[in-house]
């Protein structure tokens, strides 16, 4: 009975750091920050190398451009910018921020318009190398600043706190179709690249199945040391944390010794020396800057195309903060933190879209997964981690390394990580009653109808004519990307068709995604600035501001209503 007592009287705070080795608010010894830091590298890495096998075709490079390599190593430093902004002054959850595949769909549709198609091959054959590098820079341009001021779109819902007069609109029948459609639009980049050499396509994903499947709960002795009781042998789980690393370096080696003893003929895609020469190319040192591709160049139908990644990263990011808070032991985010962590990652896609990424940021759900894996949540962690990826991104010739991975080992990462990103989106069924014909209905139209209307409107470019060549693009940008298409039906007919809260999922979706506006004082100042807060504190105006760790709910809205005399 006393034991029941005790345990009745447990502190939230103890009951949430019972499951976690280092919480939130906890800092680990430097040199185990160091190894934990470069954990969350290494599960960051594996995702973001696919993005520019994607990007880099579509903006018309050679696959020896040295380039390509720069514009990886611009991604993994703008990653550890914006993950250490994100950490330090936004939501402050131990979350990595960085490049996403939810961006290249709209990009893609851009990039089809009849002003950005690629030229003819022999056209581009013809081409000396500075015409070649101005035909990619300038597509390059136009989808930075399309990134850029569509990014602003999300740093004003966040920061201004629009995203909880919306959150009841944002329904699980809106953000499955609107997630599950990034991998699903994106299955032709994963047989063209696989289709290459399919049995060392089929071997990667067999070997990513069997590690991060078949052998999670098998573990690796390792030498440890403990200053209490010395060298000790350790069981490390490598199967859980690295499958994709793991896998990569195994096809890899497959294909240098195919390569080394002649199986694969002169010019194979999967030879391994294909593309050293960029490794030898590339700089040893390079800093990448705001603008180095030229200037941005800015479209109505390239800002409304991107708009539809922009909604979709956000969708994404709502439904990870409060997991991570939960697997981190810290307390659920009040509203500052997450209007703070949406406005920080909209600035963070702008910077990247300005930087010349050719991508925008989105949370790594890979990274969420880790922290869950190995019970660190510690900020200092992803801190660390973020200076690991801006010193990566510095090198030039270690981005290099990752643009020479053979096509189709990469084309069997995305048979599985396309997948993945579709499972993630459909995941958020599980909330909705799916006996209800009225829900298979949304889900399946939602779902199907995209595929049909942006494949036809691929294979028919130039079809709208509207008199205005400006309307024109943005159309035929909007009605080719099918995040967009596919997220606004599921949303118009979930709020249009008659249906109850339990059949619509908005019961159960209201308890996973409560959100507070005052945050847990008793629990310490988790959310708070790392600096300045005696002084935010005594400003009776920040209590105004929805992104400041003492707003007050309503008080920012209140402004704009009329009091009745």
């Amino acid at each position: 009975m006393c034991v029941n007592d005790v345990r009745g009287e447990q502190k939230p705070e103890e009951a949430r750091k019972g499951n976690v080795t280092y919480g939130i608010d906890d800092t680990p010894p430097w040199y185990l920050c160091i190894f934990m830091a470069l954990q969350h590298y290494l599960t960051m890495i594996g995702a973001i190398v696919a993005i520019p096998f994607i990007l880099c075709p579509a903006l018309c490079m050679e696959e020896t451009d040295p380039d390509r390599s720069n514009i990886i190593s611009t991604m993994i430093f703008v990653t550890g910018l914006i993950t250490w902004l994100q950490a330090t002054f936004g939501c402050r959850l131990p979350i990595v921020q960085g490049g996403t595949i939810s961006f290249l769909v709209p990009t893609l549709a851009i990039l089809n318009l009849p002003a950005w198609k690629c030229p003819e091959e022999e056209i581009l054959v013809a081409m000396s190398t500075e015409e070649r590098r101005q035909v990619w820079t300038s597509r390059m341009c136009e989808l930075s600043g399309a990134i850029a001021v569509a990014a602003l779109f999300q740093l004003f819902l966040g920061y201004f706190g629009v995203i909880g007069s919306l959150l009841r609109f944002v329904t699980p029948l809106t953000i499955a179709p609107t997630v599950a459609l990034v991998g699903l639009t994106l299955f032709d980049h994963a047989a063209e690249a696989a289709s290459q050499q399919w049995g060392i396509a089929a071997g990667t994903f067999i070997l990513l199945t069997i590690f991060s499947q078949c052998m999670t709960n098998v573990n690796i002795p390792t030498l440890s040391y403990n200053r209490d009781s010395g060298c000790t042998v350790a069981w490390f789980p490598l199967f859980k944390l690295f499958p994709v690393l793991l896998t990569i370096i195994i096809m890899w080696a497959v294909c240098g010794i195919l390569t080394v003893t002649g199986v694969f003929p002169p010019e194979h895609p999967a030879r391994t020396d294909l593309k050293v020469n960029i490794i030898e190319d590339a700089p040893w040192f390079r800093i990448p800057y705001p603008g180095q591709w030229g200037a941005p160049t800015v479209s109505v139908a390239g800002v409304l195309g991107m708009l539809a990644g922009v909604l979709a990263c956000t969708v994404e990011s709502i439904s990870y903060y409060p997991t991570t808070a939960r697997m981190c032991g810290a307390p659920p985010p009040p509203l500052h933190a997450i209007n703070r962590g949406l406005g920080t990652e909209g600035l963070g896609t702008a910077l990247a879209g300005l930087w010349g990424s050719g991508n925008g940021t989105n949370t790594f759900g890979e990274n969420v997964g880790a922290i869950g894996v190995t019970k660190v949540g510690s900020r200092r962690v992803v801190q660390f981690a973020a200076g690991l990826m801006v010193l990566q991104g510095v090198v030039g010739k270690l981005g290099a390394v990752f643009i020479i991975i053979p096509q189709p080992v990469v084309g069997g990462l995305f048979c599985v990580m396309f997948g993945m990103i579709s499972a993630f989106g459909l995941s958020a069924l599980q909330y909705v009653d799916l006996n209800s014909s009225r829900n298979l209905y949304i889900i399946g139209f939602s779902l199907f109808f995209p595929l049909v209307l942006t494949r036809w409107m691929a294979a028919h470019s130039g079809v709208i004519h509207t008199g205005l060549e400006a309307l024109d693009a943005v159309l035929q940008v909007l009605l080719s990307t099918s995040i967009l298409v596919g997220g606004a039906v599921g949303c118009l007919l979930d709020n249009v068709i008659p249906g109850t809260d339990e059949e619509r999922g908005l019961a159960a979706w209201a308890k996973e995604m409560s959100l507070e506006a005052a945050g847990a004082s008793d629990d310490g100042d988790t959310y708070d600035f790392p600096i300045g807060m005696s002084l935010i504190r005594r400003w009776k105006w920040t209590y105004y501001l929805p992104f400041m760790p003492t707003y007050e709910k309503g008080k920012f809205t209140a402004l704009f209503i009329k009091k009745k005399l």
